[in-house]
């Protein structure tokens, strides 16, 4: 039976957080929160933070020992979150993040605001009255960028630039054809509400954005951090911020030069493989060949952006026959695929996946980036649809979704080194099914694990040791089968976001170790199936947490 004192603090912990993040509450499909927008201000943060701490005095009453299973776990849980959320919250890495990327203000809200179902009127009417608090949200994050810098907290020159340019190109698009106004209203008089929403961005979100190209021209970028400078550790406070970022998104207490290392040691191994297959798929054994052939051949690019959608689909209908050989039965919804807004596309990485609504309202969708299809290779979308959709992301995610059992924070909360983690570990996975069309899509799963292991390299280099944004794209250049388009656009991301793209090859190393060990100790009793089963069944969870769960079920099964 379930700890009534650590139920009623878990369901409080969540719903401090969904008052705390509106936004992400309407993407869960939990409604009551739909109106509203987020605080950004200082403020904000520091009622966040009074509400983590909060959780944490109140967590702190309550022995662990005298929990078992599920509220064992929810217990550690909810412990480690509350700690380095809390770090992260203090170091407010976040106030010198200014981007196009995916992660920045202008691409969140013009990507996130409208994936919404607007099926009844209430919701209907509740949009208007979102769209009607943007601009006082837009001028408190700007306000806290200005708080940042008058404290010598600048942002970088690149990620500046690159947000005037998208703001440029946002502010010359029709109106008619703003990405805010693509919902589609229910049960409200349609032309009525549709002039109101056109009004409000008119009148409102466009002066507002308008407002930023101005303050980014005169204000931010005479200040900015060049490009030999972009590493987080170059402002006031960021190599401490970055340690905590790192034990945040890792769930570890890694060091970033450990880190580093790991990558470096994985970025060797995976040379070797780039050699082996590459001998079977392009006819050359040597590395620095393979990688330059996969990147530069005209034969292995797309000519439209259909066909990339086709490919995506495809190997998702594969994997979604084979999950039997490898996974139970799971009561999944299906999943959508769809194309990136080209408002967020140009500076958006290849793909990602959003969940689905609680209330079955929107399916969970694998956003496809067809922007310049001609760019994009052909053996890459594989082992992408695996890990954004089944039996990656999706299968996660949505099955986490089911798992009525557990506290609210557990099932739809993320952490990004056991979701991410997760999804990388399919992309082998499915290698192991037999799921690969051939060797040159095995080629694209191994320049993604390079990648991933790039990430750990260059994250650490720029955030910790001070690399320049050059050296961080050579040394992806050199050791993954990437487009430049498509590294340059990765390593803005990780300058905007620091620590976050540790997480993937952290989390599937993690996993791996944890398979290799359970087939070892457990030998002909060791069953894929039920293995996948404990690494899923108990929510979102640290990667400690995970450890002791295959620990308790070797101990059984043995």
């Amino acid at each position: 039976m379930s700890d009534p004192r650590l139920s009623a603090l878990a369901a409080r912990h969540f719903d401090l957080y969904l008052a705390d993040s509106p936004i992400t509450a309407t993407q869960y499909g939990i409604v009551g929160y739909d109106d509203l927008m987020p605080d950004p201000s200082r403020a904000g943060s520091a009622q966040r933070l009074e509400h983590l701490t909060e959780v944490g005095e109140d967590l702190a009453g309550i022995d662990p020992e005298a929990l078992e299973g599920q509220d064992r776990i929810t217990h550690s849980m909810l412990s480690r979150l509350v700690r380095d959320e809390s770090a992260v919250i203090d170091a407010a890495l976040d106030e010198v993040a200014m981007s196009n990327t995916i992660i920045g203000t202008i691409s969140g809200l013009l990507s996130t605001i409208p994936r919404v179902t607007l099926d009844t009127g209430a919701r209907s009417r509740d949009y208007l009255a979102r769209l009607g608090r943007i601009e006082a949200y837009l001028d408190a994050v700007l306000e806290r960028h200005r708080q940042a810098g008058a404290e010598g907290r600048h942002q970088v020159r690149h990620g500046v630039l690159a947000l005037i340019e998208q703001i440029d190109d946002y502010l010359a698009g029709p109106i008619e054809f703003d990405p805010l106004l693509g919902p589609n209203p229910s049960e409200v008089d349609e032309e009525a509400w549709r002039a109101e929403a056109t009004a409000i961005v008119r009148k409102q979100v466009r002066p507002a954005i308008e407002r930023w190209r101005t303050a980014l021209a005169e204000e931010f970028l005479p200040a900015a951090r060049d490009d030999d400078h972009v590493g987080i550790c170059h402002v006031p406070g960021g190599d401490v911020g970055y340690r905590s970022a790192a034990r945040r998104f890792t769930t570890t207490d890694l060091t970033p030069e450990e880190i580093h290392q790991i990558g470096l040691d994985a970025i060797a191994r995976l040379r070797e493989e780039f050699a082996e297959i590459g001998a079977k798929a392009l006819g050359t054994a040597d590395t620095d060949e393979v990688i330059a052939k996969l990147r530069t051949d005209p034969e292995l690019r797309y000519e439209r952006a259909e066909d990339i959608l086709a490919d995506v689909t495809t190997a998702l209908r594969k994997a979604e026959a084979a999950l039997p050989e490898a996974f139970g039965e799971y009561d999944l919804g299906p999943c959508d695929v769809q194309v990136i807004p080209e408002s967020s596309a140009k500076g958006s990485t290849l793909a990602y996946y959003s969940l689905p609504a609680l209330d079955g309202s929107r399916p969970g969708t694998h956003w496809v980036n067809t922007y310049e299809p001609h760019t994009r290779t052909r053996f890459e979308y594989e082992a992408l649809a695996f890990h954004e959709s089944v039996p990656g992301h999706h299968l996660q995610f949505a099955l986490g979704q089911t798992l009525d059992d557990l506290p609210l924070f557990r099932r739809f909360g993320y952490i990004t080194a056991f979701g991410e983690g997760w999804g990388l570990y399919t992309e082998r996975l499915c290698d192991e099914l037999g799921l690969y069309s051939g060797d040159l899509a095995r080629l694209g799963m191994v320049s993604f694990d390079a990648w991933r292991a790039c990430r750990l390299v260059v994250d650490t280099g720029m955030h910790a040791f001070g690399w320049s944004r050059g050296r961080a794209i050579e040394f992806m250049l050199a050791n993954t089968a990437l487009s430049e388009v498509n590294i340059a656009n990765e390593v803005d991301r990780y300058i905007a976001w620091p620590g976050q793209a540790l997480a993937y090859m952290i989390g599937r190393r993690h996993i791996d170790s944890l398979r290799v060990r359970a087939e070892r100790e457990l030998g002909a009793a060791f069953d894929l199936r039920v293995f996948h089963d404990k690494v899923l069944m108990s929510g979102s969870i640290p990667l400690e947490t995970m450890t002791g769960i295959i620990e308790d079920w070797i101990a059984e099964a043995r």
